[in-house]
């Protein structure tokens, strides 16, 4: 017990150690009492708190026994505080996730822009860490500075201030200031020195640190008092700094910084995937910029169109339905007419527009390139081929397999560049990026679709909607089936089918092959010429693969013998190879389930024998030299 005097002066005297509180000691002045403090311990045995009993005369002094039962209440009391430390920090935790996965549904759902993305993330920021004021500043990498065109946010009543734009929010609006785009070097003031070394900064006086750039407050006539400043990061690299000014109640504390650096991993996601929206957006841009400039110089013009409508549609060809006809013998404008004719012989045009199918082939023709072989008459000359087989087989293929059948051979190769699958792949094409396989097969198809979407282009636009998806879906597998790579998968099946005797017209994935085959062998179809048509077909292939291999020793790769322009001792032996490989064996399966097609399959006999004939003297010179 001790006797509290009523002078402080004397206090101290007889408290010097300060064992007392000495809050404590005015407010007892001039009484007698007696003090008891008992520790309050953890778990683990550390000190969580400390309780201070006092008791005034007459009351006597604290004896064991309330010893005892005050440290008897204190155990149940440690693990009560305890619990209540867990249910705190858990309680905080759970308000943390809840903003943060607010923060995501709204930064993530809405990304429009770059400006939308910044006002939500400030003021995100703002509410999480209760600051006044937001600033987001974005790193500038190639001029090494730091800036911002929305510099400052904060939540405030409306009808304030006439120099800021508002948004609408829950309960309040948001407040931006947008009057002009603020920049300054990296290191300067704190939001520099922060995207300079990637430090957090928790400032208590801001006017009273050295690194404080006073420039913004001038700009905005705001004062800064408290600032907490936090780098975000994306791979590694330092792309902005959110910058908490002027806490509402007290300072900036390490539980702010602990949920703002939390806060600012998403923050560092958001502003990278807006980055890429923004240069996805402007791709698209650029894109249907490009796309409008290529289609007006890529579609046929008016005066092409105004020609071929007053000539008009050939009423009869003699020798356009002969599968040994020559493509060589026409202009490639008669080509077009030849076309046309062939189109309307095997559909009629009752439920198709002429001034389209006009238009539509004229741009068919114009998006072939000018390459040496997979030109405009070579489309031509397939599609020939296929309305021979059609022709001459009527009743085996339904109204809309024609239809997918004869466009898709007269555009099976559109814009081919006149090198193979391979040579996109190996150069890394941006083809090859998009289409993974049949590189060169989905581009034509695409090219087909771009030509049909085109003002006035859309032969099948009289087509109902379900006969128009049927037609495209099937326009897609013959299309495709033109890669050589899947006619040997193709007539694998198919011939084990027939050899087992179970082709059935009435099975779809049946006609879907015979189909591929047909595609195939209409594609091959200069195999299948006569000799003279033959030969000279075999002179403008060989001057493309003789082009893509001095592509290839140009980019430092060895090309194949066939493509090798220094070995034109080759060309015998590899038509051979071709001829035996791939053409008889497909005319052949071809011959078996459409008999009309046999003439194919005789001329690739004959022009078989005469390679082989021509490759053996080559090689009996060979050996007599």
């Amino acid at each position: 017990a001790k006797k509290v005097p009523k002078t402080p002066a004397l206090q101290r005297l007889i408290n010097p150690d300060k064992t007392f509180d000495d809050e404590l000691c005015l407010q007892l002045q001039g009484d007698t009492f007696h003090v008891q403090c008992q520790p309050i311990l953890q778990s683990d045995g550390k000190l969580a708190a400390v309780v201070e009993l006092w008791r005034k005369e007459p009351g006597g002094p604290f004896y064991e026994e309330d010893e005892e039962i005050a440290s008897s209440y204190l155990v149940w009391g440690g693990i009560a505080l305890h619990y209540a430390h867990l249910y705190l920090n858990m309680n905080q935790q759970k308000k943390l996730n809840d903003f943060l996965l607010a923060v995501v549904k709204s930064i993530f759902q809405d990304m429009v822009s770059m400006d939308v993305l910044v006002m939500k993330i400030m003021n995100f920021a703002q509410r999480l860490v209760d600051a006044d004021r937001a600033s987001l500043f974005l790193v500038d990498a190639k001029n090494k500075e730091l800036y911002a065109t929305i510099f400052d946010v904060g939540v405030d009543s409306p009808g304030s201030d006439d120099s800021m734009y508002r948004i609408a929010g829950d309960a309040e609006e948001i407040k931006v200031h947008t009057s002009k785009e603020i920049r300054f070097p990296l290191g300067t003031g704190i939001a520099g020195q922060v995207a300079m070394t990637g430090e957090v900064l928790n400032i208590k006086d801001a006017y009273a640190d050295s690194r404080f750039n006073r420039t913004v407050d001038q700009l905005t006539g705001y004062t800064t008092q408290t600032i907490l400043c936090m780098p975000i990061y994306i791979r590694g690299s330092i792309i902005g700094v959110v910058q908490m000014v002027n806490k509402h109640f007290g300072l900036f504390t390490r539980d702010d910084e602990e949920a703002f650096a939390m806060f600012a991993v998403y923050c560092g996601l958001a502003l990278h995937h807006a980055k890429l929206y923004d240069k996805i957006r402007k791709s698209e841009q650029k894109y249907r910029v490009a796309l409008d400039v290529l289609s007006y110089h890529n579609t046929c013009t008016e005066e092409e169109y105004q020609s071929a409508r007053r000539d008009g549609i050939p009423t009869e060809i003699p020798g356009i339905d002969d599968y040994y006809f020559n493509p060589f013998g026409l202009d490639d404008y008669e080509k077009v007419r030849h076309a046309i004719y062939m189109f309307s012989d095997l559909f009629g045009l009752n439920g198709f527009d002429q001034a389209t199918l006009l238009k539509f082939t004229l741009t068919v023709k114009k998006n072939y390139r000018r390459v040496p072989y997979h030109n405009w008459t070579h489309g031509f000359s397939v599609a020939n081929s296929m309305y021979c087989i059609i022709k001459h087989s009527k009743g085996i293929f339904r109204q809309a397999e024609c239809l997918a059948l004869y466009v898709g051979a007269l555009c099976h190769d559109l814009d081919h560049r006149g090198k193979n699958n391979k040579f996109m792949l190996d150069t890394e094409s941006p083809l090859a990026a998009i289409y993974s396989t049949s590189t060169m097969e989905h581009h034509h198809f695409n090219q087909t679709i771009t030509i049909l979407q085109q003002e006035g282009h859309n032969i099948f636009g009289k087509l109902s909607s379900t006969d128009y998806k049927q037609v495209l879906g099937l326009l897609k597998h013959c299309i495709l089936a033109t890669d050589l790579a899947l006619f040997f998968p193709n007539k694998a099946k198919l011939s084990q089918i027939v050899q087992e005797g179970k082709f059935s017209w009435h099975i779809a994935e049946h006609r879907g092959l015979l189909k591929a085959i047909a595609m195939t062998g209409s594609d091959l179809s200069a195999s299948a010429k006569p000799w003279n048509i033959q030969v000279e077909t075999v002179k403008v292939i060989f001057e493309e693969f003789y082009q893509q291999g001095d592509a290839e020793r140009a980019a430092g790769r060895a090309p194949i013998p066939m493509m090798d322009r220094n070995q034109p001792d080759q060309q015998p032996s590899s038509q051979v190879g071709f001829l035996m490989g791939i053409c008889k064996p497909c005319y052949s399966l071809l011959n078996t389930l459409i008999p009309e097609s046999k003439p194919l399959l005789d001329m690739c006999e004959e022009n078989l024998d005469r390679w082989r004939k021509i490759d053996e003297e080559i090689k009996s010179r060979k050996q007599n030299a």
